[in-house]
This record gives C-alpha cells, structure tokens and sequence, in this order.
C-alpha cells in the first residue's frame, strides 16, 4: 500500500536526485527493492511520475524519474500534510514532556 508518507517522501527523492536507481531509492527509505518498484510503478500510473531510459547511457535499463507537474502539485500538497502532522506530533510531545516534568518536580 503507497501511503502519503512514502508517497512524499519517494517524490521528494526522485525531484533531489532524478537519476537514482531504484535500489538505492529502496535503501534510502529502508524498504524493499519490490516495494520501491510497486510504488514508483503506481506513481507512474497516476501520471505523479514520468520514467525515460538515459539515451547515452550503455546501460538501458537505467531510467531518469521525472516528476510532472501534477507530480509536483502533489508533492507539495504532501508537504503541507506532512509539515502539519510533524507540528502536532511536535506539539503533543511537548505536552508530554511538560506533563512528565511537572510529575518529577518535588
């Protein structure tokens, strides 16, 4: 299942280094090389990602991941999620530790 989280965080890794290599995308998120190929497969099929064969390169099977524009919409649509569910982690742990601080006052 592609959640929003991976989906954000592979789209951020294809715009930073469009020519990664679907292994080394896999051990950047600490997932399967089958996973990353499911993913990257179904954010190419909702049109997120545009993959193209390096033309010069020897090696075909290589590919340059592109984001499209609606890719590029989504990522940032992403990024407001992601930013806003990290504040209100941030915010709830800081309760907490408040909380934990005010039981071990004397």
């Amino acid at each position: 299942m592609l959640t929003d989280e991976y989906r954000y965080k592979i789209l951020k890794e294809l715009q930073q280094d469009p020519e990664i290599s679907q292994r080394e995308l896999a051990r950047r998120l600490g997932v399967s090389l089958g996973k990353t190929n499911f993913c990257l497969n179904a954010l190419i099929e909702k049109g997120l990602v545009k993959a193209d064969n390096f033309k010069k390169n020897p090696n075909k099977t290589r590919y340059l991941y592109l984001l499209t524009p609606k890719g590029i919409e989504e990522k940032i649509t992403l990024t407001q999620h992601f930013l806003q569910r990290k504040l209100k982690e941030h915010e709830e742990l800081a309760k907490e530790i408040e909380r934990l601080r005010e039981e071990i006052k004397p």
